[in-house]
């Protein structure tokens, strides 16, 4: 059976693990990704409001007059047609469902360390290192991928074309929603598992090379003796 202390250590680092986990399904289930604002040029001047995440949005049209139309919902996939766009979007997808099955692998890690000692060398802090370094790295890509497919490819834009007739390109305004800056959380909690683990595995190693050398730091008429 595993030690007080080691209990503690990795209950503490699988609770880190899992709410890991279960931001990452909010950040996946949730569409509040970036809200932007596509201005358009033509016989009236016309904004698009756009609200959307990987999956689905909702668009509406602001005309000169101030008349805001109903905001209508669509399908983000369903209005790429720009390979670069598509592409970028697909592997923030497939990054992120990546870095949920490592947080799963994780959280499985800790709670088997914190009710037993596996034999392993894989299952003990080797794993928990492995698997929240590649959670947070790919979290940390798709971080970084998103803004770029906004910034750079211009997909709010493209997506405003398909709610809008207009196709002159005026200006545009972006706000990162909570489901984007969750991740950001998320990188943390991986970090704050890591360091909980290494503390525990480097006292555990202090602790090891102490009961190795007790000659040395016994006292001398003992030694003689």
């Amino acid at each position: 059976m595993p030690t007080r202390n080691k209990k503690a250590m990795f209950a503490s680092a699988f609770l880190t693990c899992a709410c890991s986990f279960v931001l990452l399904c909010l950040v996946l289930g949730t569409q509040q990704w970036v809200s932007s604002y596509v201005e358009f040029s033509g016989v009236n001047s016309v904004r698009v409001k756009l609200s959307y995440g990987l999956f689905q949005g909702t668009c509406g049209q602001l005309v000169d007059a101030g008349l805001e139309f109903s905001e209508q919902p669509f399908r983000v996939a369903e209005n790429l047609s720009s390979p670069r766009t598509r592409s970028t979007n697909i592997t923030i997808i497939v990054m992120l469902v990546l870095s949920l099955l490592s947080s799963l692998l994780s959280s499985g890690v800790t709670c088997t360390n914190a009710v037993s000692n596996p034999y392993q060398t894989f299952l003990g802090p080797i794993g928990v290192y492995t698997w929240n370094s590649l959670c947070g790295i790919l979290v940390l890509v798709a971080m970084i991928l998103f803004p770029v497919n906004i910034e750079a490819h211009e997909l709010s834009v493209e997506l405003a074309q398909k709610c809008s007739s207009l196709q002159t390109h005026v200006g545009s305004q972006h706000s990162y929603g909570y489901s984007y800056w969750i991740m950001l959380l998320i990188i943390l909690l991986n970090i704050a598992s890591i360091v909980i683990t290494y503390f525990y595995d480097h006292a555990k190693y202090y602790e090891k090379k102490q009961q190795e050398r007790p000659i040395e730091v016994a006292p001398k008429d003992v030694i003689l003796f």
